[in-house]
């Protein structure tokens, strides 16, 4: 079975998904017409001031900040440091170059989403990948696979994985035990997710914008405290890209080696195409009314994870001078030796606290996902999200105490069959995602708002609920 497992991760992860996200981005990019720079200020137009809500829905910024707690984890502080390692600061360049391409799909998965979301158990809406793949491809056999994936991967096992990082953080700062650690955090966990999705909103409206705030303060100190360094380590990032500048860690110096690792991190990081962020998008009651909006909000999500999150800890370890090629010493451990650098003992102590954070809202944004595709299996009812919710909270214990390496390869394999189907589903509703988005920029072309009748558009009309888009 792990033979099997290892091979299916080989495949989508070395072959399929690397190609197929970078390829997919970029062609989005094109086909909208560079869509994410042109209209950047659109991103924010669609998040700021946008509190408008109903009784079946989130708001815009709560979308965009349960989205963040899911894009947000542990890989930005060792994943990041990962990437460093192995393919030098030139890594962190082409993490940049594959989230600007991936603003592209990310908008467009879930300007999809919003689209074809229907109104589930209880008046709440429900949207997302396997809705699109349902309703606007007519193939509900592919939306099922996809939702199981989906929950196998994000409802269950990466939880178990955050939930190992917490412990793992919160034992080597404190001295806590693991299990007491888990139990805590699984506490913690249920009080939020058997709330539901509102309750999940709220809470990551106010705990994300706070715990990414104080992680980009803590770069902005170390930007400060070495500026005069500050132009040698975007020469290292830029100059590294391209093999211009000394090797300066493992492979380093090679582009194929600072390419594939800052592709890879990027990609993994944003998620923008694996068809996660598009299952809370659908939630949203987008501000304008438009579908379209909540694509940019959600494009939105990985300019601030990328280019953001992942780039505070990339200068924090640039700056700190710390890295030793062959070394050995990378992943957490790298970026706590960067932060301890910077400030001292208190450093250490910031990154558990940051790692708690980080992993604690993926958590829950990760059930947020898994709620939406149990909901489109048949299960949306009291009783059946009760039984996801309950297995979430135990999946939480388990991994606090247990090591994860198995299941997190299981975990992996389902994460690339999810993406490949939403990638395929995603190009295949391109024409779709071109209407909308010329619709909506001609209405703001015109001075405008944008809003969507579907009475006035017959062509893109299959599958798309008349009542919530009349």
């Amino acid at each position: 079975m792990n033979a099997v497992i290892d091979f299916l991760n080989l495949i989508f992860w070395n072959y399929v998904l690397i190609y197929g996200l970078l390829a997919v981005g970029v062609y989005f990019t094109l086909r909208l017409g560079f869509l994410q720079f042109r209209h950047f200020p659109e991103l924010f137009r669609c998040v700021i001031g946008s509190g408008e809500t109903d009784k079946s829905g989130i708001t815009p910024l709560q979308a965009l900040t349960v989205s963040l707690a899911s894009r947000v984890g542990t890989g930005n502080i060792a994943g990041v440091a990962v990437a460093i390692y192995l393919g030098g600061p030139g890594a962190v360049f082409w993490m940049w170059m594959v989230a600007l391409v991936g603003m592209a799909t990310a908008y467009s998965e879930s300007a999809l989403a919003q689209l074809y979301k229907v109104h589930g158990e209880g008046g709440m809406y429900r949207g997302g990948p396997a809705y699109y793949i349902s309703r606007g491809l007519g193939l509900p056999w592919l939306g099922a696979i996809f939702a199981v994936a989906l929950i196998i991967a994000f409802g269950l096992v990466f939880n178990s994985v955050q939930s190992n990082s917490i412990a793992e953080a919160v034992n080597g700062a404190f001295g806590v035990p693991k299990w007491a650690v888990g139990l805590a955090t699984a506490g913690l966990t249920a009080a939020i997710i058997f709330g539901g999705i509102p309750q999940i909103a709220r809470v990551a409206e106010i705990v994300v914008p706070f715990m990414a705030g104080i992680y980009l303060l803590a770069a902005i100190i170390v930007i400060v405290m070495n500026l005069a360094a500050v132009p040698g380590a975007l020469w290292q990032i830029v100059g590294g890209a391209f093999g211009l500048t000394e090797a300066t860690g493992g492979l380093v110096g090679s582009i194929a080696a600072a390419a594939m690792n800052g592709i890879k991190r990027g990609l993994f990081s944003n998620e923008a195409g694996m068809g996660s962020a598009p299952n809370i998008a659908a939630v949203a009651t987008p501000d304008p009314h438009h579908p379209s909006s909540q694509g940019f909000v959600q494009a939105l999500g990985v300019f601030i994870d990328t280019i953001l999150v992942c780039s505070a800890t990339a200068v924090m370890i640039i700056l700190s001078g710390v890295m030793e090629p062959g070394s050995g010493v990378t992943g957490t451990v790298l970026t706590q030796n960067a932060l301890v650098h910077h400030f001292g003992a208190a450093g250490g102590v910031f990154v558990a606290v940051a790692i708690f954070f980080f992993a604690f809202t993926s958590i829950i944004g990760n059930y947020a996902y898994a709620e939406n595709a149990f909901s489109y299996l048949g299960f949306g009812s009291k009783t059946g999200l009760t039984v996801l919710r309950v297995a979430a909270v135990l999946m939480v214990v388990w991994g606090a105490i247990q090591s994860v390496a198995t299941v997190f390869n299981l975990a992996d394999a389902s994460m690339g069959l999810m993406a490949t189907i939403n990638l395929i589903a995603i190009v295949a509703l391109s024409g779709t995602v071109a209407k909308l988005t010329r619709d909506y920029l001609a209405q703001r072309k015109a001075g405008k708002m944008p809003t969507f009748h579907l009475s006035q558009h017959a062509d893109i009309g299959r599958g798309v609920d008349p009542e919530i888009w009349r």
